[in-house]
């Protein structure tokens, strides 16, 4: 497999969303990417369990890695997410994002979030374009 150049992996490490709100990029490799983000209190909702949307931001971010991942520029075309459980203030979550088609100008990616445990959190998928 080849390697990620390290231009193209810092870029991606350095998103300034992802920084903003604590993700970091944890794996990357042609295809595939993997992203952790630590459950803190401002990242809670109302209800005290984390924001669906720091959760789908997290995992949007692996699936942005992963598409982005060799080189061409992918553009996401749709997503969605199902919310299987909530977790708890100092929990990490996972998010390891895979290609599981490819064409010459769409691809499709599923994203698993898992807890500390191991546990199934969310599932993502989305589907890119690359122009």
């Amino acid at each position: 497999m080849a390697d990620i150049p390290d231009e193209r992996r810092e870029r991606i490490a350095e998103d300034p969303f992802c920084q903003k709100i604590g993700v970091e990029l944890v794996e990357l490799a042609p295809g595939t990417a993997e992203t952790e983000l630590t459950v803190t209190e401002d990242l809670l909702n109302f209800h005290g369990t984390p924001h669906g949307g720091a959760v789908y931001s997290l995992a949007d971010a692996a699936f942005a890695a992963a598409s982005n991942s060799e080189g061409e520029t992918a553009l996401a075309l749709e997503t969605n997410i199902s919310y299987l459980d909530a977790v708890e203030v100092g929990d990490t979550l996972t998010a390891s994002a895979e290609r599981e088609h490819g064409s010459r100008s769409t691809a499709s990616y599923r994203v698993d979030i898992t807890d500390d445990d191991g546990e199934e959190i969310a599932i993502f998928r989305g589907r890119v374009y690359k122009p």
